[in-house]
Order: C-alpha cells, then structure tokens, then sequence
C-alpha cells in the first residue's frame, strides 16, 4: 500500500464521541475546507487539469433531489481526481433564467398592485438586480450544506460583465457569418408570459378537447377536415392532401369556399399529409401550425394570422375580439348551424404544450425572431462524438444524440422579456440594420434604437465552458482548463443544453469541443419508480433528509442508485440505511481506536502478518482496483456497493472481529494486526471520502493525524495479493456462516453459548479456534460432553452438545407442524397447476403466483426436514 505524509497522528479515542452527530460535525468542516482553499484551483499549476463545470442550477431555484444526486456525483468525480494530484476544478455558477426570474419578480410587483410596465425596463431590471441579491444565495447555501467542493471564488452567473461580453461577442461572429438571421417562423408563443418560448420550456401533457369534423365546399366539390382547434380555420389558405389519394384528385387544383368567410381556397397536394389518417384531407393555416407553414412555403400559400400576442381573435368579423377559446366554441356553433358539422368527438384526449412557467396552454404563432442557422453548427457536433474527440456514456445514448443533432431545425433564439441578454442590434430610420460587438460603439441619432427582445437562455448557457474561464480573453485559466474533462448531466437536456454548448464550443474554440466525455444520467423517481412533483405529493426537500439523517447519508444513497443513464429510485427507508452505514463506519473506527488500530510506521513484512491479515489486505487491494475501474466508467452504483460490503462485511463484520482474540491475546501478533488495521480503516475511509465526506473527514483525522483527508493520497493498488489466505479465510467465512444458521434455526439465542468439539487439528483453520470459539459462542466440550449434532463443514467437523440447551421434543413438535403446513402448500399448489382447465383461464400473474407458492413450499420442506434430521437423536 502507499505510505501517507502524515502530520504526527494526535491522540485518538478521546476525540471522538460516542456517537455520530451529523449536524454538529457538517457545517463546521465545510467551512473549514472552504477557508483552507482546498477546493481552489491555480490555472498556473504545473499539475495536470481536471474540469467541471456544474449545470447552473436557475438563480429562481433550490436545491431539489435531481440537483443533490447531479452535484453528489461530480463532487465524487473531482474529489477523487483533487486526490490524485490533479489541479481539479468544479466551475459553480448560476443561470439567469429569464423567463422564469421575470416571472418570479412581476409576481412580486403584482402584490403591490403594479407591472412591469408601470416601472420600465430600465427600473424593472434594476428590480430583478435587486431581488437576485436577496434571493439568489439559497442554492449557494444548500450546495454548501451537501458538501459540493466548488470553486467559490470562481462563481460565475449568466448576466455578470464577463459572460455578457461574450454573449455579445459570439452572437457578432456569429451573425458576421451569416449564422444568424431574421425572419418570420412559427414559434411555441405563450399568451401569458406574451414570449416566445423554446421547446424545453414547453411541458405536453393530455387534455380533454374536442375533435370536429367540418366540410368545406360546395356540392361536387365539398372536402371533410377534421381539427381541434376550430378557431384557426379562420386563417385557412388551404386544403391539403396526398398526391396519389384517387378520392381528391379531381379537386386537385380547385377552389372551394372557406365557411364564414368570403374566401375562396386552393385543394393542394402535399406528400406531407398521411392519407389514411382520418378524412386524408387536412386545413392549412400556415400562420398558427408549424407544419402547414412548411406545406404553405411549399404552394406559395398566404400565412394570414387571426390572433394577437394574447390569442385574441383579430380576424374581422362576428369573432373579432374573442379569446381563442370563446372562438372556437362560438365558430363550432356557427358552422353547426350552416350544417357544416359531419362529427363532433368530445372528450377527445390529445397532447397539448403548455408554458412550463405558467401552464398556459402554449400557441403556434408566425412571428418576426432571431433564428440560429444551426445546419453546419449541428454538422461539427455531430463529428466531434462520430470521430472519437468526444465520447458518450452511457455509449448507447449516442444514437439519441445523432437523432437529435442530424436532425435539428433552425433555432429561435429571441424572446419578447425584459430580464436577459438584450439583442445586440440596432435598426435606423431608414431600415438599416447594425449588429454591434462589445468592441463597437452602437449607432446613435435620431431614429436610431436597439431590438427591444433579449437572447433565449440557453444561448448564454450554451457558452458556459469557456464563458466561464474568461473567453474570449485568452486567459490563463481558459488555456489551462477547456476544455472541460467531463460533462455531468442528465439525459433529460442532451437535446437542449448539450447541442448547445457542443455547437457554440466547437465554433467559438475552433473546433476543440467543450469537454472530453458526456456522463448522462438518469432521473430521479420515488421509490416506486413514479416521477417527483409536487401535484403527485411525492416531492421531497433533500434538506429534510440532510436535516434528519445527515448529509453524507442522502449523497450516499444517491450514488448507490446512480448507474449511468438510467433513473434512480429512491425512498426515505433507503437514506435511512445509509445513516446506519455512517453509523457503522464511525462506531467500528471508534472501536479499532480504543483497541490500538495505527498508521505508524511501515507495513509489517508479510511473513510477519497472520492469514487473516494478510486475507484483508489483499482484500483491501482488490477493491482499490474495482473502486478504480468503475470511477474510470462512471459506475457510481457498482463502486458504492463494493465499498459498502468491503467495509461493512469484510472489514467490520469479518477482520475486526476476528481480530479481537489476537488484541485480547497481545504481544507481536497483536501489534501486527494493529497496524494492519489501521492501514485498512486509513486506505477505506480514502476511499470512502468522495461519496461520504464528512464522516470520513472527521475519523481519517483522528485516525492519522493527517490535516485533511480532502488532500490526501487517493489509494494506489500495491499489486498485493494471497491467494491462499483468502481461500482459508473464506473456508472460515462457511464454517462460521453454517454453524451459525444451524443456531438461528435450533431457536438458539445469539449470546447462548454451548459446549462443543472443533475437529480442526491438521487443517488450516486450527489457528483460528480461538476465534471460531469467540464469535460462534462454544464453550470447551468438558467432561460430560455429549455430542448430540454434527456438523460436517469445509472439510472440517464441529460436534456440539444441545443436551439442557433446547427441548429436543418441544422442537421436534414445531417443527413436525410446520413441515405439515409446507407439505399442504405444495399439495394444493401442485393440484392447482395440475389442473389443465384453471390454466387455460387463470391469467398469466395469477398462474405465476402459483408458481412462486410451489416453489416456496419446497424450499420450506427442504429446510424443515434437514432441521429435524440435525436434531439431536434424530
């Protein structure tokens, strides 16, 4: 094993209570990392980099679950590699979130009876400054309260002077090489928030709506569309079906006449429309549908729009002035009564977008935006993971990532708020158009003014990798830490955030892609796998949990469930567990200190340790190795379950009871075993630290007397390995284990000691009667002993005498009782399945049930006669 550097270790025992207490012990040594700079990183090391940055959580927020498990997993990544000796920073920050802060602050406004627009935008932004200042420390506190090892002094947020500089000097570039534009697209448009919105911001969920089924026409030349959205037929400029469908053909061509209107309207064909899907007919409204837009550019069809920013109708006639759904119960109505109605389907559940902000349903709008041209962005993103440079994990998630990014459409990236980016445009009086970067100075004169809307969010994050080491200054910390080493983030955002930032990364640092791996995580769901929200009542404040069982408790039950990309379940019972882990560690540490364990001194040559040593050291080595091997991939769940059953089964439950003989007995052997011990507490708890770092913090400090475990040695393999020792301490391991549910099933109490004969002579376990004697309760078999059950096992014989110790006939009785109920079991579920009739109705689940019954009922037989043939006398 490698040796520590330690500080002369410190007298132990007394310095640790009796018990853990989270709370006394977390707040305390966080403080203390943070004001030793543990968690800083110098972009003038010479060591190598590690790079992180945290997905900035919105500045509106808190800490919920899906934060704690995200953060829980990369302050293990970059607490191992800080431990390895690499200059490692975890970049923290905050994102501005438009939307969502305006939002947050108008509502504000509102409680004292005002809007924004009563303010201005110049104040109001001063407003949203100043709610930020207040507000904008919760989620600060609460990364602070989990453990996250950031580099404070390097926080950044999407709106401070240095990222906005390069907000503005990216969308120049950008817009100098004619990869951004204007022009009028649909858009997701919501009538509450009155802005654009982008698709992530929109949530679909199925409503209860009506499907109507109206005719357009005149006799021979009537045609049958069906919609849920009446309102918009009053922005019809066409009717669509599929080229090759014989039933409209000889309407191909031909106006018909649009109802309420005094328009008439081309029938096109169009291979977009799906022929056998209801009528094979579809309206077109190309100024209120994404895609009869396409089939509208496709005829050269009028985008006419009928509804303002609130979804109001404005087309002329009986409607204007109607909200949209007024509208459409009033123009149902009308049509109803020209007979125009063929069908009319209510309920009819289908998916509807609504604003994730406000749940307003949201509106297909034509609208004058800011596109991203985004075909040769997406081309070199998607490049970057196909030639290697940046690689996936989980690697199947990459075919969903191809299907995104080869398949992205031009990206709208205006929004009609106040709070954000403002557009870096200026228009003047006689139409001209200036793009200014912040090394320009923007026009001025009469006439002249700036695009009043500001940048979608995910613009500015986008640039987070590098925006965030200083670009585009070419500082130290920029060429010393991009790209990035990782990227941490859950599968839900490689569409939105991901593309993003691979696109702006690969453009902006010509062609180096923003980080070397994605690591993709899955969501976390409550312990039945449902989704957490608020409005399922299954929603948990990770606080309360860090309140109740302690920090190190919730991020350690978060990296037990964290395989890649798949969604982590999780429930109270199980942090529970994890606290009682917590618990374990500083009790059996307690107790290795009471009894001698150190890290004084060299290693003992191995000749000099006894099996058991030698079986836990090379035990030890081994799970440095796999520990190793899954940090490499990302195998948070599979590296937190070895540790735990290392640390509770192996070395708890197995070495350090075994050891208690040879430290009652003393002398070399003993003083060989405390050193062992410590050695295995000292590399465990490093091991430990990443996922559970408070706990560990505190025990490796008494323990060696070390300043830090957070700047330790990360544990080397040494290559140690004993074969044999680790076969003889796992034929101990059986002998225990066997006698030990012999007990447990003779109704034996585990304090209960009884004579017995161990037949150990000759074999490799005779050095170890002491301690099979101590841990399975035998006494020395005496004069009288009789041995009334033997136990062949491992190759070795242990008789024991049960005489006085149970009543053989009260046994036999209970046993004989419970063997009938198990033999009744299997009787009547063998007839069940015996019964072709039962089976050919019974369903699947019930069948299987059945099943299960047998094969339960055969395991209990098994066990009860072999029960009774250990009894004594049998």
């Amino acid at each position: 094993m490698t040796e520590n550097a330690q500080q002369e270790p410190t007298a132990p025992i007394t310095e640790l209570p009796t018990q853990y207490a989270p709370a006394d012990v977390e707040g305390p040594l966080y403080e203390r990392w943070v004001e030793r700079g543990y968690f800083e990183a110098d972009a003038g090391s010479d060591k190598p980099p590690y790079t992180v940055v945290i997905p900035p959580p919105n500045v509106t927020g808190s800490l919920h679950l899906g934060h704690a498990f995200e953060h829980t997993l990369i302050d293990a990544l970059t607490r191992r590699k800080r431990m390895q000796g690499f200059e490692t920073l975890w970049q923290p920050g905050m994102d501005h979130a438009g939307i969502a802060t305006q939002n947050v602050v108008e509502r504000e406004l509102g409680k004292e009876g005002k809007s924004r627009h009563d303010l201005g935008r110049e104040a109001f932004i001063e407003r949203v400054w100043q709610w930020k200042g207040e507000s904008g420390g919760q989620i600060s506190g609460q990364m602070r309260r989990l453990g996250d090892g950031v580099a404070w002094s390097r926080e950044r947020f999407t709106m401070d002077e240095g990222l906005s500089t390069a907000v503005q000097t990216i969308f120049k570039r950008l817009y100098d090489d004619e990869l951004i534009y204007r022009a009028e697209r649909i858009i997701n448009w919501c009538p509450r928030c009155l802005t654009a919105i982008s698709d992530i911001e929109v949530d679909y969920q199925e409503d209860d709506g009506e499907l109507v089924s109206m005719k357009y026409g005149e006799g021979d030349d009537t045609i049958v569309v069906a919609t849920t959205r009446a309102e918009t037929m009053l922005g019809d400029t066409a009717v669509a079906v599929h080229p090759d469908d014989e039933r409209y053909k000889h309407l191909v061509g031909k106006h018909i006449r649009l109802p309420l209107t005094d328009r008439s309207i081309p029938v096109v064909a169009d291979e977009h429309v799906d022929p056998e899907f209801g009528t094979g007919a579809v309206k077109v409204t190309p100024a209120h549908d994404p895609n009869d837009f396409e089939i509208g550019r496709r005829h050269d069809r009028p985008a006419i729009a009928v509804m303002d920013e609130h979804a109001v109708i404005t087309a002329h006639g009986p409607f204007q002035g109607l909200d949209r759904l007024e509208a459409r119960s009033a123009i149902v109505a009308a049509l109803r009564a020209e007979g125009r109605i063929v069908a009319e389907k209510r309920p009819y559940v289908h998916s509807v977008g609504h604003c994730s902000r406000c749940k307003t349903t949201i509106e297909p709008r034509l609208s004058l935006q800011w596109w991203v041209k985004v075909a040769p962005l997406a081309k070199a993103a998607g490049d970057a993971v196909r030639d290697g440079r940046v690689k996936i994990h989980p690697q199947e998630m990459e075919k969903r990532y191809f299907d995104w990014v080869d398949n992205l459409h031009d990206w709208c990236i205006s929004r009609q708020l106040w709070w954000g980016h403002r557009i870096p445009v200026w228009y003047g009086p006689n139409g001209e158009i200036v793009c200014v970067g912040p090394d320009d100075e923007a026009p001025t004169g009469e006439g002249w003014h700036q695009d009043t809307d500001v940048l979608d969010t995910w613009f500015s994050s986008g640039l987070w990798p590098f925006s965030t080491l200083g670009w585009p200054e070419q500082t130290e910390s920029l060429a010393k830490f991009y790209p990035n080493s990782v990227l941490v983030t859950g599968y839900d955002i490689l569409f939105f955030w991901v593309a993003r930032m691979m696109m702006f990364g690969l453009y902006a640092m010509d062609g180096t892609p923003p980080f070397h791996t994605i690591a993709l995580h899955g969501m976390v769901r409550d312990q039945f796998g449902k989704k957490m929200s608020k409005s399922f009542g299954n929603a948990v404040n990770p606080l309360d949990w860090m309140d109740k069982y302690g920090s190190d408790a919730l991020r350690f039950t978060l990296a037990r469930g964290a395989n890649p990309g798949v969604d982590v379940p999780i429930g109270e019972d199980w942090v529970q567990g994890s606290r009682n882990f917590a618990n374990k560690i500083w009790n059996a540490t307690r107790f290795a200190l009471m009894n001698g364990a150190t890290v004084e001194g060299p290693l003992p040559d191995a000749s000099a340790m006894s099996s058991t040593d030698r079986w836990i050291l090379s035990r030890l080595n081994s799970v440095v190795a796999e520990v190793d091997a899954y940090y490499d991939d990302f195998q948070f769940a599979k590296l937190s379950d070895a540790l735990f059953h290392f640390a509770w089964d192996e070395v708890f439950d197995w070495y350090v009871e075994l050891s208690k003989t040879t430290f009652q007995a003393g002398g070399e052997p003993a003083e060989v075993s405390k050193r062992v011990l410590g050695e295995v507490l000292d590399v465990t708890l490093r091991l430990l630290h990443p996922v559970v770092p408070f706990v560990t913090e505190t025990l490796w400090t008494t323990l060696t007397g070390g300043e830090s475990v957070v700047i330790a040695d990360w544990p080397a393999d040494s290559g140690f390995r004993d074969a044999d020792a680790e076969r003889e301490i796992g034929t101990l391991q059986s002998v225990i284990t066997e006698v030990r549910r012999f007990r447990a099933d003779q109704g034996l109490q585990p304090g209960q000691r009884v004579p017995a004969r161990l037949t150990l002579d000759g074999t490799a376990l005779a050095a170890h009667e002491p301690a099979v004697r101590q841990l399975l309760r035998l006494q020395p078999e005496g004069e009288s002993f009789t041995a009334t059950a033997t136990l062949p096992v491992a190759g070795v014989e242990v008789a024991l005498d049960l005489s006085g110790v149970i009543d053989v006939a009260a046994e036999r009785k209970r046993l004989a009782k419970d063997l009938a109920a198990a033999e009744k079991e299997k009787a009547q579920a063998t007839a069940k399945l015996g019964n072709e009739a039962f089976l050919a109705k019974a369903p699947d689940h019930v069948v299987e049930k059945i099943r299960t019954r047998l094969a339960k009922a055969d395991e209990d037989i098994a066990r009860i006669t072999s029960q009774l043939d250990r009894l004594p006398g049998a």
